[in-house]
């Protein structure tokens, strides 16, 4: 296949082109317009009306430059029907000489009215003939940079429409079957519409030309996750089958039955872990579903098969927590367990590494796992918890650690359904949707942070009732410093308010024994208040806790809300939330407050929460080499994505050399990002 063809342009606008991210000839085709200018007519001055963006055809009366109030060129000009002022704040000498007395212009942009008649400020203009015809196609307006004028941008990309081949990629049955437009015909249309187009389905992304578009960029993410995810089917893996009934030893220990969900998941994981090729799984279910229980079975399974399992968390007290769960179900059991995290003393970390590298069945941690120097026996298995905090370098990591080991990777961010199908594509997705019997509803409210005081007294009536409750502390401006400091001062203030009762503190600047110490303490029932920063915001299991307390919620996600308020309703008690707001608020922070108000299951606040952030933050650090999509949105265009997964299988299975084209025009060299 013919490599990309770069610009043939000189290096300074090579770099401005850069900057926008046009390196070749198919980045300059697939740079689409935001908007069009409709320069194919000329509008009479004396019809001209304000706030409407036109062109006129003048001649230029008079050239003045004006230093009151500020230096500005006033241009007046007239084309026999009334005056108007062309007036420029920022000029350069040539352009001053081209609008000299007698010149016939062109000029383009909005109308209004000034202190002496109708005016246009900073117009596009140009100097013509007498006789010089009209364009025949509409102007269309790019994404630019500073010192890129949108002329040069037209320009650049009409050599390219020229030159370039617009073969299309897709067969012309299955395109035809699409009912998709042609590819070539599409781009020159959204490039060149012609005089008279309705500009309105082409600014709204509407039009059948941007349809194509959306469907050809889909297509292109599909088929490069799908090939990625077929390339780990041809590499060899461990074959993870159970010798022993450890299994079945650990569910008869448990004092819980699974749920349904989690019984089927557990035999799609079992299946997959017994086959010759790479288990790539993302198991993911909203707070409380019971996704640790899963993958401590996933881990007896490898263990049974004789192979070592590498757990992995982003926080030291999620880690922490699974170690303590783990090795409470699984050393009863025979479990060699380990545990690695960056604060560990020398001699206990020399300890943990030596088991690491030897006889340790199961290893727990933190990104200490994938640190240099770390080494496993026979690691068949990684899994990984909370997915989305890791990188994708964190997680190769991880998995060279190994011979192609399994990987499962958790997340308790329910990911939306239109987002799961686009972005993660490239993964088997196990949802668990049946929350374990026992769970209690969680009431949630919305209170002014001006009734601070009544919270604090709803707070001491929980404790004197037997209860106990987190009070978390947001993370301000980024800055971890400010975060401590946020919650050194509520720490403070009420202890002052409660005085008959224990408050504790717990944040992620302590040290990793006083940590534990305070959360020891606080599941052990010492501690009747934690006052945390959002370190407690997943894993952490303390069933007599039923209140929640979020300071300044308007600060937080929705996905972070709706994890914090998951840390209560795990026991008999009834339980709130309470979320503690400061105005007046934004309309977002109103909308993020309004929905976790409202909503309960974690999947629909998760849709509602793509539609008010987009896709970026959920995708984060998973898929770096992913673009984000420029053109298709998706929740508008669902369908699209539906019918891009179908057309993705096609064109590989039936048409890999299309696929191939497909994929070079959409993403070049990009796409190796992706196979990560």
């Amino acid at each position: 296949m013919a490599e990309p063809r770069p610009l043939r342009v000189g290096d300074a606008l090579k770099k401005k082109l850069a900057k926008l991210g046009l390196h070749t000839e198919a980045d300059l085709l697939l740079h689409l317009p935001l908007r069009y200018e409709d320069e194919t007519r000329i509008t009479p001055v004396g019809r001209a009306w304000g706030g409407v963006a036109l062109q006129v055809e003048v001649v230029v009366l008079d050239n003045e430059v004006q230093f009151r109030p500020r230096r500005q060129m006033i241009v007046k000009a007239s084309d026999g029907t009334g005056e108007i002022t062309l007036r420029f704040f920022s000029f350069y000498p040539n352009q001053q000489a081209a609008l000299a007395t007698g010149a016939r212009v062109r000029a383009f942009g909005e109308v209004r009215g000034g202190f002496f008649g109708l005016e246009m400020v900073h117009p596009r203009f140009r100097v013509v003939s007498e006789d010089e015809p009209l364009p025949t196609e509409m102007t269309p307006i790019y994404p630019s940079t500073a010192g890129l004028a949108n002329s040069a941008l037209q320009k650049l990309i009409n050599r390219a429409l020229a030159d370039a081949p617009l073969e299309d990629t897709l067969p012309d049955g299955l395109r035809q079957s699409l009912k998709l437009p042609g590819f070539a015909r599409s781009l020159r249309y959204l490039h060149q519409p012609p005089a008279g187009a309705d500009v309105a389905p082409l600014e709204s992304r509407q039009h059948p030309a941007w349809q194509r578009m959306k469907f050809d960029e889909v297509l292109a993410q599909q088929l490069s996750l799908r090939r990625a995810y077929l390339a780990r089917r041809e590499q060899g893996a461990p074959v993870l089958v159970a010798r022993d009934d450890l299994g079945a030893r650990l569910l008869d220990s448990l004092p819980f039955g699974l749920t349904g969900a989690q019984l089927r998941a557990m035999a799609e994981i079992a299946a997959d872990l017994a086959q010759p090729y790479p288990m790539h799984r993302l198991l993911q279910g909203d707070v409380g579903a019971g996704k640790t229980i899963v993958a401590a079975l996933a881990a007896c399974q490898a263990i049974s098969a004789g192979w070592q399992v590498a757990f992995m968390a982003p926080t030291e007290i999620l880690a922490e927590q699974h170690y303590l769960k783990l090795s409470a179900w699984l050393e009863p059991l025979g479990v060699k367990v380990a545990w690695l995290s960056g604060s560990l003393k020398s001699k206990t970390k020399r300890e943990q590494l030596a088991a690491a590298a030897a006889d340790a069945q199961l290893v727990v941690g933190t990104h200490a796992l994938i640190q240099d120097g770390v080494d496993f026996a026979r690691l068949g298995l990684s899994i990984v918890d909370e997915q989305h905090r890791f990188g994708v370098a964190q997680r190769l990591a991880l998995r060279k650690k190994g011979s192609n080991p399994h990987q499962l990777m958790m997340s308790a961010t329910p990911i939306p359904r239109t987002l799961a199908m686009s972005y993660y594509a490239d993964l088997d997705v196990t949802v668990l949707d049946e929350l374990p019997p026992g769970r209690t509803p969680i009431k949630t409210r919305l209170v002014a942070d001006t009734r601070r005081d009544d919270v604090v007294d709803f707070v001491k009536k929980q404790v004197e009732e037997g209860r106990q409750a987190y009070w978390v502390c947001p993370l301000i401006e980024e800055s971890e410093a400010l975060q401590l400091q946020t919650a050194e001062d509520t720490f403070t203030q009420l202890s002052a308010d409660l005085p008959a009762l224990t408050v504790g503190l717990v944040h992620g600047r302590m040290k990793a024994d006083e940590k534990q110490a305070t959360m020891a303490a606080f599941a052990a029932g010492e501690i009747d208040v934690l006052v945390a920063t959002t370190v407690i915001e997943v894993g952490v299991d303390v069933p007599n806790a039923s209140l929640m307390v979020i300071e300044h919620a308007e600060r937080f996600g929705l996905s972070q809300l709706h994890q914090l308020r998951g840390r209560v309703g795990r026991g008999q008690y009834e339980s709130s939330c309470v979320l503690i707001y400061a105005g007046p608020l934004g309309e977002v922070a109103r909308q993020r407050l309004k929905i976790i108000f409202e909503n309960t299951d974690g999947f629909e606040i998760a849709r509602q929460d793509l539609q008010l952030r987009g896709p970026g933050e959920f995708v984060g650090a998973r898929q770096s080499g992913v673009p984000l999509l420029r053109y298709a949105d998706l929740e508008l265009d669902a369908g699209l994505v539906e019918q891009a997964r179908g057309v993705a299988e096609t064109l590989l299975k039936d048409h890999p050399e299309a696929a191939e084209r497909h994929l070079q025009r959409w993403l070049g060299s990009r796409e190796e990002l992706l196979k990560s």
